[in-house]
């Protein structure tokens, strides 16, 4: 089940709402739970079992790291949390691609194991590690209810595509948390605005990068036009996931971190990433990072650092050899910007544009292509290589056809919609008018993914797959 769904939107959430709020206060953690395991085993059934025995071992694991007499038992037990999910995660998302690697590198014929990857396991394996890392560190308390644990691993809004929800970010909420009419309405506002941006944008950007991929000829203005409505694509479609996310956490009392800020406004890689899938980095940077001395080391084991990071950030979205380039590729510019383009990027305004267009460009198609030569292909064609022609009648049509939802997407990745609202409610009149025009736009964005989910084909979510 997906949140961009009729099944989902207009059967499982009015139902699951209403019992959530017909439950009495100490009863809601139960009836999250129970929706969170149904909504999960809709298309997982055999992989409930795995996340439950996941959770199981994390709940005692964490009552015993916290209860554990020395620091050496403490950090044996830690040690085996991290090493047994990893591995489960290991199994499960790189097996076959440890074992396709070998093949290559050694001319034998090993059979594939053919594992299905579970949904979400990324997100959730990620969630137990900070949990136990944190009772380890004695930043959090080891939760004593098995019931509320769970929750928070398999609670449905996050669970399979983010945001990565700390468990110290919601503890509290956990035991105790606020439900009123504001806060619902906003949830409901901030879900609306993330159907509309998975809908009616990531998904018909999707149809102009399928035309691009069954296209039989390329041409420079074709692939500029897949490159940036890839781009595009994967923002919205995730960004979109975060805020119904984000919004249906509000609808039951939770504050979800907020998972992207405009990283198309960003001026260099290191702001980008400071902008792009926040979670994720801020994972990383507090377990990985950090504890390995962060840039606190001599020069070449920064370096080191760095590298391990960013090849872990690749191999995480994904099992194949582009995204380990993917996340390398970003490593380099880091470095280069710490140490050469930081000053002459802050000193060209006009330049740094340039600059990240052409970075994160190049950075999306790698993402998306099935392999290494494959990107290389695409890098190479968007400066005419293999004497493409710089258009041809299907570009200018698709061109044509797609040219305003590409202008109202560039458009809608900036800060300008959020900074016009702003600027409305400064004047009494601009309030009222931004009151009166929220609703109708929730009605509209409504109604309009509805048609489109109707008439259109299946769209899971992109970030599924990691």
């Amino acid at each position: 089940m997906i949140f961009s769904s009729i099944t989902f939107l207009f059967k499982f959430l009015p139902l699951f709402l209403m019992l959530y709020y017909l439950a009495p206060g100490r009863t809601k953690n139960y009836i999250l739970l129970a929706g969170s395991l149904f909504f999960y085993g809709w298309g997982e059934p055999r992989y409930v079992l795995l996340m439950a025995l996941t959770i199981c071992a994390g709940y005692a694991l964490g009552l015993l790291i916290e209860q554990a007499k020395t620091d050496k038992a403490k950090r044996m037990l830690t040690a085996l949390g991290v090493v047994g999910s990893l591995g489960i995660l290991g199994y499960f998302k790189y097996a076959d691609f440890f074992i396709e690697s070998f093949n290559r590198v050694t001319g034998l014929s090993l059979p594939l194991l053919r594992v299905v990857l579970p949904i979400g396991i990324s997100f959730y394996t990620f969630q137990l590690l900070s949990y136990l890392i944190d009772i380890a560190r004695g930043a959090v308390r080891a939760q004593k209810s098995l019931i509320h644990l769970a929750t928070y691993i398999a609670m449905f809004p996050q669970l399979i595509a983010g945001p990565i929800v700390r468990y110290q970010d919601i503890e509290a909420s956990l035991m105790k948390r606020e439900h009123s009419l504001r806060r619902f309405s906003d949830g409901i506002m901030r879900f609306a605005v993330g159907l509309g941006k998975k809908v009616l944008l990531a998904d018909t950007l999707g149809e102009l990068v399928v035309e691009f991929k069954t296209a039989s000829v390329y041409d420079v203005l074709l692939v500029w036009l897949y490159a940036l409505a890839v781009a595009l694509q994967i923002y919205f479609d995730f960004s979109g996931y975060s805020d119904m996310a984000i919004g249906l956490g509000s609808m039951m009392g939770f504050d979800f971190p907020e998972n992207f800020r405009h990283p198309f406004m960003a001026k260099s890689v290191t702001e980008f990433w400071s902008r792009w899938h926040v979670t994720l980095g801020a994972w990383f940077r507090d377990y990985l990072y950090i504890p390995l001395g962060g840039n606190r080391v001599s020069f070449g084991k920064w370096i080191r650092n760095i590298l391990i990071v960013w090849m872990a950030t690749g191999l995480w979205h994904g099992a194949s050899w582009n995204f380990v380039a993917w996340g390398l590729y970003f490593a380099v510019f880091l470095v280069l910007e710490k140490k050469l383009l930081s000053e002459f990027l802050e000193k060209h305004a006009i330049f740094d544009r340039i600059y990240m267009i052409a970075v994160l460009i190049v950075s999306f198609l790698l993402f998306d292509a099935a392999t290494i030569g494959e990107a290389g292909t695409m890098i190479a064609m968007l400066f005419g290589a293999f004497g493409i022609p710089l258009y041809s009648k299907m570009s200018l049509f698709l061109l044509k056809d797609y040219g305003i939802l590409l202008g109202i997407a560039c458009i809608g990745a900036t800060v300008l919609p959020l900074e016009m609202i702003r600027r409305m409610k400064k004047s009494v009149l601009g309030e009222r008018a931004v009151r009166i025009l929220e609703p109708c736009f929730l009605v509209a964005v409504l109604l309009l993914s509805t048609a489109f989910l109707i008439n259109g084909s299946y769209h899971p979510f992109l970030y599924f797959r990691f």
